[in-house]
């Protein structure tokens, strides 16, 4: 098991050379498609394929996780993916900023218009005195609507209200 240290952020714009940045195509597949909040993923990251199962550690505190991941094999996860789950695609840049990575992921097919930004940390300490980068417009990390098993198999119109009220605009 690994502890994720992380917040999320809503992006205001891309950042300048985002698109300059390493990147890689992520399709997430959550199950049980049946779930309202599915926690366990099926994942294909470039050409990387794992299952991961994350939740928070205390209550809804999103910002620190439990994450059970296992390395999967193509033909793995092929099978894996057979299975009725709910999808999601997106780019995820690797940002540097600070002296850390953010991960911007720009959502694709359904959910295009919808950019957020990642980032991890070392400690707790790191993760509470980080202050939000001007390319972000707002901190959603314990906003439920902004979880990827609830993204997953969305459109953007079923969060545009949402994202409206934080005064979001479209990327």
């Amino acid at each position: 098991m690994e502890i994720e240290l992380e917040r999320t952020f809503l992006l205001k714009y891309k950042p300048d050379g985002l698109e300059k940045c390493k990147s890689k195509e992520i399709l997430d597949v959550y199950f049980p498609h049946s779930a309202e909040h599915p926690i366990l993923r099926l994942r294909k990251r470039g050409d990387a394929f794992e299952i991961t199962k994350k939740s928070p550690i205390k209550g809804n505190d999103s910002s620190e996780q439990s994450e059970y991941t296992i390395i999967l094999s193509e033909e793995e996860f092929k099978e894996f993916s057979k299975l009725e789950g709910k999808k999601l695609r997106k780019i995820r840049h690797y940002y540097p900023f600070g002296g850390r990575i953010a991960e911007i992921d720009i959502y694709l097919d359904k959910l295009q218009g919808f950019c957020a930004a990642d980032f991890e940390f070392e400690t707790k300490e790191e993760k509470d005195a980080f202050l939000m980068p001007e390319f972000c417009l707002c901190d959603v990390t314990q906003e439920k609507t902004f979880a990827a098993g609830l993204l997953a198999g969305k459109d953007y119109k079923d969060i545009e209200l949402f994202l409206e009220k934080l005064n979001y605009k479209k990327i």
